[in-house]
C-alpha cells in the first residue's frame, strides 16, 4: 500500500470502524460539488508573459514527464501559489 496522507489515514480508519455515514441527498450533493469544481477550474482569463527560453524548456520537460501540456503545468503552479499550497523551500548551506 502506498503511503497515505494524514487525511487519508483518518478516512480509512473511520471506514474500518464503520463510522462513515451516508449523506441524505446524494444526487443534490454530487451536483453541488460538480458546480463548485467547474467554477474553480473555469479558465476565463488570458495572460501573456515573457520567460527565458531556458525556463520554458525546463517547464516543457517537467510537463512531458508528468504527461500534461506545459501550459497546464504553468496554470497549475500559479493556481497552487495563489491558493497558498505552494511553499518556498528554504535550504541551509
Amino acid at each position: 500500500m502506498s503511503k497515505l496522507a494524514p487525511e487519508e489515514k483518518e478516512i480509512l480508519e473511520a471506514f474500518e470502524k464503520s463510522k462513515l455515514k451516508r449523506i441524505k441527498n446524494v444526487t443534490r450533493e454530487i451536483k453541488r460539488h460538480k458546480a463548485i469544481a467547474e467554477a474553480t477550474f473555469k479558465k476565463d482569463a488570458r495572460i501573456n508573459i515573457r520567460l527565458s527560453s531556458r525556463d520554458v524548456r525546463s517547464l516543457q520537460a517537467k510537463a512531458l514527464r508528468e504527461g500534461i501540456p506545459y501550459q497546464t503545468l504553468v496554470s497549475s503552479i500559479l493556481h497552487k501559489y495563489v491558493g497558498g499550497q505552494l511553499v518556498e523551500k528554504i535550504t541551509n548551506k
